[in-house]
């Protein structure tokens, strides 16, 4: 059996359609139209803005004691989690393995990356991994350097393909397909690192590219300068770099989660109980389908504000910091009560407790609902701050209000999709 995802039942949720809908609409017009008539000038500055921290904190964050313990408390946690499922039993129950990968670590790396910044690049367990080989087994070669192209394409594919182990897969849960997967995806990128160097994760490992990302959104961050500051997130978000494979990470992000709100939808498991294809090429294609659809209407967005502004090359890219907020607000709304009562029990598991209970949910049904809300309007706002800030630094003054309307009609309706899924 594959591990409850957060949300339940949706359809038992108490929402109310007409209220949910309405307010979120009025949270994202009030918004809009505030910002229209106050913020007519750019104020975000990436990653030139934040206060320093001591330089107490900044040493000890940087020191190679530091660094390599979080080295050392990665690799552990990886070894465990390998004796785990070829030792331990073949049951999601009475084995922690399946809710470290899917619980601790996809939805774990939430928290953690928007307190602490990105902090899978610090305990990924293949950078410590591939630095041991390196110097084991030294080739006197230098790394080639990674193609500007390539940016992290790779990354979103590995996301993708996360996605639909999580989401798809038959028996994800059982020692066999997980030990399956994580041997793959260790091959593929201990030879992309012996081929590109250790820069290789940062572009193409899934959890750092997800880390990364999230980390935009984190009140830690770097200056441009190195420095270890306190920041607005939405300066943060500013300095997401414009890369190849950025639209399609947050796409996947964004797709895979409402593709997960949907799966739990009485009609869609009707669908995937009868569909002629079968179950799992059904679920596929419904999880591609989601993606693509949110690609698309962000596709379209883009189209229309080059039309708006012919002087932006870069449409696609240039808005889509944006995003980032929504895709936060999805995870939080989709994972919330899963992270809750499934990390805890996978940490008592863990710690020895056979068969351990899930401990009860911290929210009711109706607090639950609200959060659930509330997270995707808020993401959605968030987003509509970033998209307007951005937009007076690129369109003219006269067109800058204007130019937003293609973003403000695809805030609506990713915020209409994504509350419907929670009542449908």
């Amino acid at each position: 059996m594959p591990l409850a995802h957060g949300i339940g039942a949706q359809h038992d949720l108490p929402l109310s359609p007409f209220y949910a809908y309405a307010g979120a609409f009025a949270a994202l017009f009030v918004s809009f139209l505030s910002l229209g008539l106050l913020w007519s000038s750019s104020r975000f500055r990436g990653d030139l803005a934040g206060r320093p921290l001591p330089a107490a904190v900044q040493r000890l964050a940087d020191a190679p004691a530091t660094r390599t313990a979080l080295r050392a408390l990665g690799a552990a946690a990886a070894l465990l989690l390998v004796l785990h499922l070829l030792l331990g039993p073949d049951d999601p129950d009475r084995n922690p393995a399946p809710g470290a990968v899917y619980v601790l670590l996809w939805v774990g790396l939430v928290p953690a990356s928007l307190l602490l910044g990105p902090v899978w690049r610090l305990l990924n367990p293949l950078r410590t991994l591939h630095a041991l080989l390196r110097r084991l087994l030294p080739t006197g070669r230098p790394p080639r350097p990674l193609p500007a192209r390539l940016g992290i394409r790779p990354a979103a594919a590995g996301l993708l393909l996360f996605t639909w182990l999580e989401l798809v897969a038959p028996d994800n849960t059982t020692a066999a397909v997980l030990l399956t997967a994580l041997g793959a995806h260790t091959a593929v990128h201990l030879l992309g690192a012996a081929r590109y160097g250790p820069d290789w994760f940062a572009h193409a490992d899934p959890f750092e590219a997800y880390s990364s990302l999230l980390a935009r959104l984190s009140p830690l961050g770097r200056r441009a300068d190195g420095r270890l500051v306190l920041r607005s997130p939405f300066n943060g978000l500013d300095a997401t770099p414009p890369v190849p494979g950025l639209v399609a990470s947050v796409c996947v992000l964004l797709g895979s989660t409402a593709y997960d709100g949907l799966s739990d939808n009485p009609r869609w498991i009707d669908v995937l109980q009868t569909s002629a294809l079968g179950r799992t090429p059904t679920a596929t294609l419904g999880l591609l389908a989601a993606v693509a659809l949110v690609a698309l209407l962000y596709g379209l967005c883009a189209g229309a504000l080059r039309l708006l502004n012919r002087e932006l090359t870069t449409p696609l890219t240039s808005f889509a910091h944006s995003l980032l907020p929504i895709a936060l607000g999805y995870l939080v709304a989709h994972y919330f009560s899963l992270f809750a009562t499934e990390g805890p029990r996978t940490v008592i598991m863990a710690a020895g407790t056979d068969n351990a209970p899930s401990p009860a949910p911290p929210l009711g049904p109706g607090g639950l609902a609200t959060l659930q809300v509330a997270s995707i309007v808020i993401g959605h706002v968030l987003g509509v701050i970033a998209a307007h800030d951005r937009s007076v630094r690129l369109f003219p003054p006269d067109r800058a209000v204007a130019g937003q309307l293609p973003l403000f009609g695809l805030m609506i309706a990713y915020t209409l999709g994504g509350i419907g899924l929670l009542i449908a």
